[in-house]
């Protein structure tokens, strides 16, 4: 079994050709602009999209634990402490405007789903990525998957933080085509404060995969105003790449898409980047003639 948040088929910008991405559940870190906040903590976590709820009541008359009440607008309120994670209201909800994310699946139906398009993935050179979350968080259902996947001749990149011990990025390695690395920061300080990431933990899993073939990493930057957009973060990350012999490096624009989900979680406080403007891409441009003086190919977006 494995865990996962969802899987979406026919992505084109999470790795080379068409692929098919597996997002996994769970994920140690805190980043304030997740895009998937619903992968952090457990498995205990209701969404409510209000957008979508018709006002009917039934999720308050149905729910045991007395977890859902309305407001003196009218308005639904979910006390997440007092709910037994039934998901009784989720099932109920005619709207599906209350969900509850992640969901334990057997190996064999994701291979199922991912088989579908294999034809997709030949002719494009693409294949699967395994995302989150952070893929290493639940470390035995992610293996297995792995294993799994190779066993089926497929290419396998995976999405990570680099956020977990070098005995499991060991032992997984062999089983993966290729790593879309996060280096978010190059101050070990500021990286921790902000997303819980251990810098040192980081760079010695990347040392490790860079010594081995440094032509399976692609390091990716999420770019965010007032936490690492300037220029001496962003050309640090490419010295990096360059100590490293890594040759690929992309630049993430500031987006978002997670604020939404923030809200649904009722963690919109969690959400520190309400007041920040995204990012356009034209205002990295500049970075790619920089990092193209160093060596490295930068592309925006991934």
């Amino acid at each position: 079994m494995v865990s996962v948040l969802e899987i979406e088929r026919f992505a084109l910008h999470d790795g080379p050709g068409i692929r098919t991405v597996v997002f996994l559940q769970g994920c140690p870190l805190f980043c304030p602009w997740c895009a998937n906040p619903e992968s952090q903590g457990s498995s205990k976590q209701l969404m409510y999209n209000e957008r979508k709820c018709v006002r009917c009541h039934i999720c308050i008359k149905q729910c045991s634990q007395q977890a859902i009440h309305l407001n003196e607008h009218n308005r639904l309120v979910f006390d997440r402490s007092l709910c037994g994670n039934c998901r009784l209201c989720g099932e109920l909800c005619p709207q599906q405007a209350i969900h509850f994310p992640g969901v334990n699946m057997e190996i064999a139906a994701v291979l199922a789903t991912v088989e579908k398009d294999r034809a997709y993935y030949e002719d494009s050179q693409g294949g699967v990525i395994l995302s989150g979350g952070e893929p290493f968080t639940r470390y035995d259902g992610f293996l297995t998957l792995l294993k799994a996947l190779k066993a089926g001749r497929l290419h396998v990149a995976v999405e990570t933080t680099g956020q977990t011990g070098l005995t499991k990025l060991m032992e997984a390695e062999p089983y993966i085509d290729l790593f879309l690395f996060d280096i978010k920061h190059v101050n070990d300080e500021i990286l921790k404060a902000t997303t819980g990431a251990e810098l040192g933990v980081i760079l010695n899993n990347l040392a490790y995969l860079a010594k081995k073939n440094p032509q399976k990493i692609i390091i990716r930057t999420p770019v965010i105003p007032g936490f690492n957009y300037e220029v001496a973060v962003l050309e640090g990350i490419f010295d990096l790449a360059v100590r490293y012999r890594i040759k690929e490096v992309h630049l993430l624009p500031y987006h978002t898409l997670g604020r939404n989900k923030y809200e649904q979680l009722g963690r919109v406080y969690a959400y520190s980047l309400a007041t920040v403007n995204m990012l356009a891409p034209s205002e990295l441009a500049p970075y790619v003639a920089s990092g193209a003086a160093k060596g490295l190919r930068v592309m925006i977006g991934g």
